[in-house]
């Protein structure tokens, strides 16, 4: 019996009992080496930057990840710069890896990037969110120094989309840059720098779930070698659930798709907030009795389904989902945040309540979708297909190569559910988009038939462009930027009857609420554009929105624009230049708006009880309403330690006239929820003067509550 056969029967004999035991891989030779430190970078195109002997030492000293927009694209500057940035490293290749094969990984620079590694042109990426990987084995030296370079250009190119969108462009490396070290016989990091493994589970129910792994194997040496594909599937605890095995011949210099499939029974399911359960697979290369290579990847049995009456369902029970969307900017960093920033998103999407979150605009970092998986929040992920589009094979080309990296790089987390291949993507002037809308929901059906497609739109309900996706969505926004509020319902109503057989969500609706500027009766609608944009008109929207959303299960989808405050270089409104003010949380992440309340009442189970206006001290009037935000039983409010009574609720509103006298006044809420209370206080102080309070005085209070809050997060 050859070797080789031989190790088949026992890794078949250890399968057999593998099921009551713990998987403890043994060490990866694959080493994934961070290149983020000691990079120099200089914001201008420099003349054959990619020389060896360039002298590079008047740049500026970097860590990545980096971008040249932080400032200037956050300051509402239309003119920050879009052009070309040089980066350039050393790095020694220790010598104990000679003989492995070498990949050089970004993962994420924006737009056009080329690298180039001892003078050597490795190629360039066109596109700026997803990772893209080369080859440098050719040209890396071991136990030298080695110089890589890279051009990157945020310009605008009318073959790439984006063409134009309501964010800032931050040019650069604004994600890691890894050097991968492989045994020349390896998972292939070169599919559109996906995994290299994909994790496709179909027929999912409580009782059984079908599997099928597929694996990309590279023989990059000159003659045929046998190997053994071992994919070991463990549940949470690391106990083997079971365990595939291939024997494959792989030609000299090729690449192979390797399929394994099996049935698991009983899966324990990924079942969003509530049991976010994670297997794991570790698929395993192994020559010669010894292990080469390994990749490890998340998996979660679940299934979905729509329902065009009845919305969307999680493992057969309808599920809620109701959620934010998100960009991945952070005020001074732009989108070179740091992991830590991303965990304070999401503690804030776990403390709302947040069943799902919408992508926006475009593929984000590998640690969101993980974060996603482990919480257990529904993700709806897209390409950044907006406003326009150009009438091109290479603009075409593009925007199927983005869709196409998306899905591979992506395709095994279990947290999202559907591909988003446009966003308001008929604004005129400009071609029609309908032939590359119909391609790319084809496309996308075609690269993972086990989720589906959506868009986001914002035109009229009969544009063919709406209607070519499995799941269709819309952005609204009456009451902002048209219509009026209380219009929502109607029209909800209309589409739905118009079009009975479609899934119809909302992708979109939210308003401007600035902290700093206030109004005591927030009825009037203030100019989206302008720079009056009251906290109280934001709170009255979200609550009349999401009461007519809430009573109309058909929707599939509804998500809040925006989770925080975001840069958008092109903007003047607000308090602040260069920001889109929608957000529940403000840009800096240290302040909840009152909305955020309105929707943690509506979406958690905890008892919580809010006062609403804990930013606005300085009220207007001494008489007003006070309003709560609660999902209480009952609400008690005290004014001054006096009782005003209490209150009951059937949509998480709760509102007392209060006269304030006096100069200080302290306003208690106690929210009973059977034997549980929680309690929220604040201090609001009567006006000076008598009489209403005039918009004059609610911008001097805007500026003088501005600087103590600057002033308290310094």
């Amino acid at each position: 019996m050859s070797r080789i056969y031989l190790q088949i029967v026992l890794f078949a004999m250890f399968a057999l009992s593998a099921a009551a035991q713990s998987y403890q891989p043994p060490a990866n030779p694959r080493q994934n080496l961070n290149l983020d430190s000691g990079w120099k970078f200089i914001r201008a195109d420099v003349p054959d930057a990619q020389n060896l002997s360039l002298d590079d030492s008047s740049w500026t000293s970097i860590n990545l990840p980096h971008t040249w927009n932080n400032t200037d694209g956050q300051e509402g500057n239309t003119n920050y710069y879009r052009g070309i940035g040089w980066y350039r490293t050393h790095y020694i290749v220790n010598k104990h890896l000679k003989n492995h094969r070498f990949f050089l990984k970004f993962d994420g620079s924006f737009l056009v990037t080329d690298v180039y590694v001892n003078g050597a042109y490795l190629g360039e990426h066109k596109g700026g969110f997803a990772a893209f990987t080369f080859d440098v084995t050719p040209y890396l030296k071991v136990g030298k120094d080695n110089v890589i370079a890279v051009k990157v250009n945020n310009a605008p190119n009318p073959d790439i989309p984006p063409l134009s969108a309501d964010f800032t462009f931050f040019g650069g490396l604004y994600r890691n840059v890894h050097l991968l070290a492989t045994d020349p016989v390896q998972i292939s990091p070169l599919d559109y720098s996906s995994p290299g493994v994909y994790l496709q589970v179909t027929n999912v129910s409580s009782n059984s779930a079908n599997l099928q792994v597929t694996t990309i194997v590279s023989n990059s040496l000159s003659k045929t070698q046998t190997i053994i594909l071992r994919t070991v599937i463990a549940d949470a605890e690391t106990n083997i659930v079971t365990i595939l095995t291939n024997v494959v011949s792989l030609p000299p210099e090729t690449v192979s798709n390797v399929v394994a499939a099996t049935t698991v029974t009983s899966p324990r399911l990924w079942n969003g907030l509530s049991d976010p359960y994670l297997y794991q697979t570790f698929t395993e290369v192994w020559k010669n009795s010894k292990m080469i290579d390994c990749v490890k990847q998340p998996l979660g049995f679940r299934y979905c389904s729509v329902d065009p009456d009845k919305g969307f369902f999680l493992n057969g029970q309808h599920y809620d989902l109701h959620g934010v969307s998100m960009h991945q900017d952070w005020p001074g960093h732009g989108w070179a945040t740091t992991d830590a920033e991303k965990d304070t998103n999401f503690m804030l999407l776990k403390e709302i309540g947040a069943t799902a979150i919408r992508l926006s605009h475009y593929e984000q970092s590998d640690y969101v979708y993980r974060m996603a998986d482990k919480n257990g929040i529904i993700v709806w992920t897209e390409i950044p297909l907006i406003n326009h589009i150009t009438e091109s094979p290479e603009f075409y080309a593009s925007a199927k190569q983005q869709l196409t990296e998306l899905i591979h790089q992506r395709y095994n987390h279990p947290s999202i559910v559907c591909w988003g291949i446009f966003n308001e993507i008929t604004l005129r002037p400009g071609p029609r988009p309908v032939r590359l809308v119909s391609e790319l929901a084809k496309l996308g059906a075609q690269e993972d038939p086990t989720r589906f497609t959506t868009s986001a739109a914002n035109a009229s309900d009969d544009e063919p462009s709406n209607w070519y996706t499995e799941l269709n969505a819309i952005n609204k926004y009456f009451g902002w930027y048209n219509g009026k509020l209380g219009e929502f319902g109607p029209w909800a109503d209309n589409i739905h009857s118009n079009y009975p057989n479609r899934c119809i969500g909302v992708s979109e609706y939210g308003a401007g609420g600035s902290i700093y500027q206030h109004s005591e009766d927030p009825v009037r609608e203030p100019e989206n554009n302008g720079h009056y944009h009251p906290e109280e008109y934001e709170n009255l929207y979200h609550e009349i929105h999401w009461q007519q959303m809430q009573a109309r299960p058909f929707l599939w989808c509804k998500f809040v624009w925006n989770m925080f405050d975001f840069a958008v270089a092109g903007r003047d409104e607000g308090d602040t230049p260069g920001r889109n003010d929608k957000g529940l949380v403000t840009y800096d992440r240290q302040t909840r708006k009152d909305a955020f309340y309105f929707y943690k009442a509506n979406w958690t189970t905890n008892p919580m009880v809010y006062i609403t206006g804990h930013t606005f001290t300085n009220r207007l009037t001494n008489t007003i309403t006070a309003k709560i935000y609660a999902n209480c039983d009952s609400v008690t409010l005290y004014l001054n330690g006096v009782s005003q009574g209490a209150r009951t609720s059937t949509n998480c509103i709760f509102t007392w006239p209060l006269v304030l006298s006096g100069e200080t006044n302290t306003v208690t809420a106690i929210g009973s929820e059977g034997t549980a209370q929680v309690e929220d206080s604040l201090v609001w102080l009567a006006p000076p003067l008598k009489g209403e309070g005039s918009l004059a005085s609610n911008k001097r209070q805007s500026v003088e509550l501005k600087k103590d809050l600057t002033e308290r997060t310094q």
